[in-house]
């Protein structure tokens, strides 16, 4: 029970803290936030964060998530800057100073050689009036009463505060520019996230000529050789080049088990009329979701149509979970 309050008491005492510095924030703050990003767009600027120790790995990650959502972005350690790291920077871009004592001395050494204006300058500090916060044009006041370290010595509540509160930042900047979720999925093609986006089903469908077609009056022995002849989970069958039904396995096997029917039944008595069909333009993570909704029984091959109804092919379920979907 010890270590299980310890726990508990850390993420209180770190909720506290955010809770905290929300109350803190002003309308000048966002005004200032929002001013810095008006003026890197329009001059094209990059935005730096810097930082050392557990400040650096916070602003890395703070970079990162700016970057992500379409603004040129990248950490800057202090001290690779003072050995020629500073001939990145221009007086366009912009730099967020990370310290929670506001006195680190690795980036006190470089803010004389910044050629950005003071303007440009901003702070996630613990220590608002401090040495690196009198440099900045405005600072976000990231100060905790203690840390959730036993010992009140390693940075965990200031370096959750800092990195909470570059995501408030990070959201600002997403709000402000009005970034879509397709302009999102812009800067993260690879993975479920850019996937569930981006892939379209036309991408990942088993296209027509690979997929089993039949007649309304072709008997079922034609279908199953179409089957047998390229297993996609079903046969297409078609009217005009248009969808009018479909025959799946299940279809196939209950078929043959009524007494009055068999391999000469035509394709028209055991064809769903109805199926569940997609577009070939949907996101794959429509028809996904679509597949996955049929319970309890899913579907596991769908097929796919153009706007005006011509069969285009057949998705199935697997390919989507090859694709990262589940």
């Amino acid at each position: 029970m010890e270590f299980l309050e310890t726990m508990k008491n850390v993420l209180i005492l770190e909720a506290k803290a955010l809770e905290l510095a929300s109350s803190r924030l002003s309308s000048s703050d966002t005004d200032s936030l929002t001013g810095l990003f008006d003026q890197i767009r329009r001059d094209r600027g990059v935005l730096y964060f810097c930082g050392v120790g557990k400040s650096g790995h916070v602003s890395q990650k703070l970079a990162s998530t700016f970057s992500s959502l379409g603004l040129s972005s990248f950490f800057l350690h202090p001290t690779e800057a003072m050995h020629g790291d500073l001939g990145r920077l221009t007086e366009n871009d912009a730099i967020v100073f990370v310290s929670k004592s506001g006195t680190t001395e690795e980036i006190i050494k470089i803010q004389p050689f910044l050629p950005m204006k003071k303007e440009n300058c901003f702070g996630l500090l613990g220590v608002v009036d401090s040495p690196i916060g009198e440099k900045c044009a405005h600072v976000f006041d990231c100060s905790v009463e203690k840390e959730a370290c036993v010992n009140n010595q390693a940075p965990t509540t200031s370096s959750t505060l800092a990195m909470a509160m570059g995501d408030a930042m990070a959201v600002v900047f997403e709000k402000y520019i009005g970034l879509s979720k397709e302009g999102f999925a812009q800067f993260h093609p690879g993975g479920i996230l850019g996937k569930s986006m981006r892939l379209k089903v036309s991408d990942v469908m088993v296209k027509k000529e690979s997929c089993a077609t039949g007649t309304k009056d072709q008997p079922l022995k034609d279908i199953l050789i179409e089957m047998t002849r390229l297993p996609v989970g079903g046969c297409a069958i078609l009217e005009d080049d248009k969808l009018a039904g479909i025959i799946v396995e299940g279809d196939v096997r209950r078929t043959l088990t009524k007494d009055n029917m068999g391999l000469e039944t035509k394709a028209i008595d055991i064809m769903a009329k109805k199926p569940v069909v997609i577009l070939g333009s949907a996101l794959a993570s429509e028809a996904f979701s679509l597949m996955e909704s049929n319970k309890p029984n899913p579907l596991n091959v769908l097929p796919v149509v153009s706007k005006e109804g011509a069969f285009l092919g057949f998705l199935q379920l697997h390919d989507l979970f090859k694709e990262g979907f589940f």
